[in-house]
C-alpha cells in the first residue's frame, strides 16, 4: 500500500491536508456542476449565495461577510460579469454596491434546486459516522473520497426527492401561507405571528437568523422552519409548518433535522422552542430529535405567545445528522 507522506507529517501540516482536501472536493463539486450544465465554480458559489441572501453590498462588505481577503473577492468577481453587476447606492452615488443580475438570480435558483441537493447528501456521506480523534476522522474522509468521488456518490443516490432551500424574497408568500394555514387551523394568529409572517427578512434574517424551506419536485415548497436570534445567546426554533397536502411525507422530520444541522454549523448551541400541548405529534418529533421540556425556558420566553404551554430546549446527543441518508431522500 502506498504511504501518504503528507498524512505522516502530523497535525502540524493540518493546513496542507485541509487545502488538499478542499481542492479535491471543489474539483469534484465542479464536476457535478458541469454534469448539470451549470456555469459556476464552487469557489464562486459562496459569493453569489451571500449576495442573494443578504442583498446588494460593497466589495469590502462581501469580503467581511465571507471572512476572506478583499483581493480574493475582486479576482473572483472578474469572471462573474454575467451574474454580478455594480449599482450606485441611492443614498450615496459614489458608493458602488454589488448585486446579482437577472442571470445571476436564475443561476442561484438552479444552484439551490439542482446542485446543492446533490452535493449536500454526497458530502454528508463522507463524514457519516465519524467520531473520535479528528485526524483519524480526516484520514477516513480522504479515503472515502478516494474510493468514490462526489459525482459518483451523487449519481448513486439519484435525483433527490426532497431538498432544503434558504429564504429568498420570492418565498416570503409561501412562508406566510404555510404558517398561517396551520396556526389558524388550531389557534388564532397572534401579534407575534403576524409580525414574523409579514416581515421574515427584517425580523429573522437581518438579525442573524435563518429561514429554511422543504421542496419536492412534485409538490414544490411544502414546509418551512426558522431560527430566530433571541436574547442572552438563545436562538428560537420557530414557525415550523407543513402544508396539509404534504402531510405523511415526513417533511417535518426532514425540516427539523436540516434546521438543527444549520444551527450547529452556525454555532447556535442554545436553541429553544415554544409550542402547545395540542401539537402532540410535533412535540413527539421534537423529543425524538433531542428537545427536552424546560421550565426555565418557559419562565424566560413563554409569555411571548398566549397559546404557549410547552417550552423545550435542545440537548444534542452527538448526532448532528438525525436523519439517515435514505430518510432524507424519501418523499
Amino acid at each position: 500500500m502506498e504511504v501518504d507522506l503528507l498524512a505522516g507529517l502530523g497535525v502540524g501540516f493540518l493546513g496542507s491536508r485541509l487545502k488538499r482536501l478542499a481542492e479535491r472536493m471543489q474539483a469534484d463539486a465542479a464536476e457535478v456542476a458541469r454534469s448539470l450544465d451549470l456555469p459556476v465554480q464552487p469557489a464562486q458559489m459562496s459569493m453569489l449565495m451571500t449576495l442573494r441572501l443578504h442583498g446588494p453590498m460593497t466589495v469590502g462588505e462581501l469580503a467581511e461577510r465571507l471572512r476572506v481577503a478583499q483581493p480574493t473577492v475582486t479576482r473572483a468577481l472578474g469572471t462573474l460579469e454575467d451574474f454580478v453587476e455594480v449599482r450606485r447606492s441611492p443614498d450615496d452615488q459614489r458608493a458602488k454596491r454589488l448585486a446579482l443580475t437577472e442571470k445571476g438570480e436564475a443561476l442561484m435558483v438552479r444552484v439551490q434546486t439542482q446542485l446543492l441537493p446533490r452535493i449536500e447528501p454526497a458530502a454528508a456521506s463522507l463524514v457519516e459516522g465519524l467520531s473520535g480523534d479528528f485526524m483519524q476522522g480526516l484520514t477516513r474522509v480522504e479515503a472515502r473520497l478516494a474510493e468514490s468521488s462526489l459525482l459518483s456518490r451523487s449519481e448513486a443516490a439519484g435525483p433527490p426527492a426532497m431538498w432544503a432551500r434558504d429564504f429568498s424574497d420570492d418565498l416570503a408568500e409561501a412562508f406566510h401561507r404555510i404558517n398561517a394555514e396551520w396556526i389558524q387551523d388550531m389557534f388564532t394568529l397572534e401579534e407575534n405571528d403576524i409580525a414574523l409572517l409579514s416581515k421574515p427578512r427584517e425580523l429573522i434574517l437581518d438579525k442573524g437568523g435563518v429561514v429554511l424551506f422543504a421542496e419536492t419536485p412534485r409538490l414544490g415548497v411544502v414546509g418551512t422552519c426558522a431560527l430566530m436570534v433571541s436574547k442572552d445567546g438563545w436562538v428560537e426554533l420557530t414557525k415550523m409548518g407543513v402544508l396539509k397536502s404534504a402531510r405523511g411525507l415526513k417533511v417535518g422530520e426532514f425540516l427539523l433535522a436540516k434546521t438543527l444541522q444549520r444551527a450547529s454549523s452556525l454555532g447556535f448551541d442554545k436553541v429553544y422552542l415554544l409550542t402547545n400541548k395540542k401539537c402532540a405529534p410535533a412535540i413527539h418529533l421534537y423529543e425524538k430529535l433531542g428537545f427536552v421540556h424546560d421550565a426555565e425556558i418557559m419562565r424566560l420566553f413563554g409569555a411571548r405567545y398566549a397559546r404557549c404551554d410547552v417550552a423545550m430546549s435542545y440537548r444534542p446527543r452527538g448526532d448532528l445528522n438525525p436523519l439517515p441518508p435514505s430518510s432524507q431522500r424519501e418523499s
